[in-house]
C-alpha cells in the first residue's frame, strides 16, 4: 500500500535536539540570553533592527497592536479571509476590526477596496493588519502608499510567510512592525511562539514591555499593565537551529511549487498567483476549484492530505455575529480554496503523485463556472 501523504510534516533533526539539550543542561528555561540571541538572529534574517520574541503569533500581533497605539475603541483595518487569530488580536486589544474585500487572485487585501473602506469611514482608522496569506506578500507599496495617505499604522501579519520577498524587500520589513508565528506548521518551527519586527525603537520598547508584564527594565518598575507573553529559552534554542534551515526549507517548497504549477497547467484548477516581484514562500500551496469537497475527497481516497485554510471567512464565524461586512471576493474564495502538500518532507516521486492523480484521475470543475453564472444571474 502507498503511504499517505500528509499535508503537512514538520522537520526536526539533530541540530534542534542539540541546542534544546544545551539549554536544558544550562538550567535557563525561561526568557534568557537563547531569546535574545534568537531576536537579534531572525531580526537580521529579515533585515529589520528589532526582535521580540514573544509565545506563539497571536500574541505577536496584540502585542504589535499595542506598540504601535491601538487603544480601546479604535477601528483597525484588515481582511476578513485569514485565520481568525488575525482579527482576535484586535479585539483582544481592544479595538474594532474593520474588513476590506480581498483580490481573488492572490487573497491578499484588495487596495482599492481598503482606500473606499478608509474613504467611507473618514480615515478613522488607527492601524491595518496586511496579511500575506499562504506565504505571498501583499501588495505593499500600494497598502503603505494608502496608509500614508490616512496616517494608518501598518502591521504586517506575516505568520504564514517566513522567506517570502516583495520588490527585492523581506517580508517582515515593509510594516511599521511585523508578526512571525512559529507553530510547528510553519515554514519554521518553535514549537509554539511567535515574533514582532521592526525598525522603530520606540515600537520595540513597548513591544519588550508589553510582553513583560508592562517593566521598564528587568528590575520591578512597571510603567505599564502587560501581559506575560514572552518566549521560552527552550523554544528559542530550536528557533536557532529551525532558521539556519529556513532558505533550505523555503527553496524546496518553492520547487515542489513549480512541480505543481506544471502538473496542473492543464487542469481546470486555478493554481497560486505570483505576481511580478514577488517571491511566494509556498506555506500552503492553495488551488481554486469550483468543487471543493469532491476534489478533496478524491484525493483523501487515493491517500492524499488536504486541508482548507479557511472554509468560512471571519465575519461569518459565530464569534462575529452582528458584523455587516460586504466581501464577495473573500466569500467566494472560501468556498473554493484547497491547499496541497507542497512541505519540505515531500520527496520527488510523492510531488508528482500528487500533481499526476490531481491531472489524470480526479474530476476538477473550474471555479469561475457557478460564479460566472451567479453574476449573469443576478444582472
Amino acid at each position: 500500500m502507498t503511504d499517505r501523504i500528509s499535508i503537512a510534516d514538520p522537520e526536526l533533526g539533530d541540530a534542534e535536539l542539540a541546542n534544546v539539550e544545551s539549554v536544558i543542561e544550562s538550567g535557563m528555561l525561561a526568557d534568557g540570553p537563547e531569546v535574545r540571541d534568537f531576536e537579534a538572529a531572525f531580526a537580521d534574517y529579515c533585515d529589520v533592527g528589532h526582535g521580540v520574541a514573544t509565545s506563539n503569533g497571536t500574541t505577536a500581533l496584540h502585542t504589535a497592536l499595542e506598540a504601535v497605539g491601538v487603544e480601546p475603541g479604535d477601528r483597525v483595518l484588515t481582511t476578513p479571509f485569514s485565520f481568525v487569530a488575525t482579527a482576535n488580536a484586535i479585539r483582544l486589544a481592544g479595538a474594532e476590526p474593520v474588513f476590506a474585500d480581498v483580490d481573488p487572485e492572490t487573497f491578499n487585501l484588495d487596495p482599492e477596496s481598503v482606500e473606499a473602506k478608509l474613504e467611507a469611514l473618514d480615515g478613522d482608522v488607527e492601524a491595518m493588519v496586511a496579511v500575506h496569506l499562504y506565504g505571498l506578500s501583499a501588495p505593499m507599496d500600494r497598502l503603505r502608499s494608502i496608509a500614508d495617505d490616512y496616517d494608518v499604522a501598518v502591521v504586517e501579519d506575516a505568520a504564514q510567510a517566513h522567506g517570502a520577498s516583495y520588490r527585492g524587500d523581506p517580508v517582515g520589513s515593509l510594516g511599521d512592525v511585523a508578526c512571525f508565528s512559529f507553530y510547528p506548521t510553519k515554514n519554521m518551527t518553535t514549537g509554539e511562539g511567535g515574533m514582532v519586527l521592526t525598525d522603530d525603537e520606540s515600537i520595540a520598547r513597548r513591544a519588550a514591555s508589553f510582553i513583560n508584564h508592562g517593566r521598564e527594565s528587568d528590575g520591578y518598575r512597571h510603567v505599564s499593565v502587560g501581559h506575560n507573553f514572552r518566549m521560552t529559552s527552550v523554544a528559542a534554542a530550536m528557533g536557532r537551529a529551525q532558521l539556519d534551515r529556513l532558505p533550505e526549507f523555503v527553496e524546496a517548497r518553492r520547487e515542489n511549487a513549480s512541480r505543481l504549477d506544471r502538473l496542473l497547467a492543464d487542469t481546470d484548477a486555478v493554481t497560486p498567483a505570483v505576481p511580478d516581484g514577488y517571491d511566494h514562500a509556498y506555506h500552503q500551496y492553495t488551488i481554486r476549484v469550483g468543487n471543493r469537497a469532491d476534489v478533496a475527497d478524491q484525493l483523501d481516497e487515493r491517500g492524499i492530505g488536504t486541508g482548507v485554510y479557511y472554509p468560512r471567512c471571519i465575519h461569518d464565524q459565530p464569534a462575529y455575529d452582528g458584523y455587516d461586512v460586504q466581501a464577495p471576493n473573500a466569500e467566494r474564495v472560501a468556498e473554493q480554496v484547497l491547499s496541497l502538500p507542497v512541505h519540505p518532507a515531500l520527496d520527488d516521486s510523492e510531488v508528482e503523485r500528487i500533481g499526476t492523480v490531481l491531472r489524470d484521475e480526479v474530476s476538477i470543475a473550474s471555479p469561475e463556472g457557478p460564479a460566472a453564472v451567479a453574476e449573469v444571474a443576478d444582472d
